[in-house]
């Protein structure tokens, strides 16, 4: 079996092909989101088969024939940092098999955060367009700068990684909508709700932990297991 065969086979509904690489890549990322909610280290393996997925599609390997170089190398930094991150939460797992313990990262960090993500749109944005991504270019720069810190953020157990995502989000659909890329733009909806309960529990978190100074995790926290 060729790798054309694969990139391709799907399904087409509504008059629009859908991958099976797409629908997978984005089953196990939204596997790898709700384990990071609930701060499981498996959650970190399981989004580099995603990202693994995801990588091959956005080459612009399937029916749609649109390549987002943003999504491409941001498959590729969601995997190295996702070592990082499997590492750290496998040094610091605490009672409960939680990965992490939660906190706010102060405003110092945050600065830090928004300025990074500033520097890296504007190196990004001509780098990727002289490179033939699709337009509009800024877009997919902020995807790819958004995701890397989120995800670096997420490895550190800063609560605001959740607000970056919904930035993400908040970009990432209209850009995916309008490059055909239909399941994956349903996933990003999905997530932005996802998001923000990720977010609303993980605050909680960080402030029973702060008020007792106990790594254990509280019932909100473990409700879906």
């Amino acid at each position: 079996m060729s790798l054309d065969t694969i990139t391709h086979a799907g399904l087409v509904l509504w008059g629009h092909p859908i991958t099976w690489i797409e629908i997978l890549g984005n089953v196990f990322g939204m596997a790898s989101a709700v384990g990071g909610m609930r701060r499981r280290v498996w959650a970190w393996p399981v989004g580099i088969i995603g990202n693994v997925l995801l990588f091959v599609l956005f080459l612009g390997t399937g029916p749609q024939h649109v390549t987002l170089l943003g999504q491409v190398g941001r498959q590729v930094m969601f995997a190295v940092v996702s070592v990082y991150g499997w590492v750290r939460w496998s040094r610091s797992r605490g009672s409960g098999g939680a990965g992490v313990v939660p906190r706010l990262a102060g405003w110092r960090v945050r600065l830090v955060l928004l300025a990074t993500a500033a520097v890296g749109v504007a190196a990004l944005t001509p780098l990727f367009r002289a490179l033939g991504s699709y337009e509009p270019v800024w877009a997919d720069a902020w995807i790819f700068t958004g995701s890397v810190l989120a995800t670096y953020a997420m490895a550190r157990g800063w609560v605001e990684f959740w607000l970056i995502w919904i930035a993400v989000d908040a970009v990432g659909v209209p850009t995916l909508l309008h490059g055909g890329y239909y399941p994956s733009a349903t996933l990003y909806l999905i997530y932005g709700g996802f998001v923000i309960w990720g977010f609303v529990v993980w605050l909680r978190v960080s402030r029973t932990e702060s008020a007792t100074g106990s790594a254990s995790v509280p019932a909100t926290a473990e409700a879906g297991r």
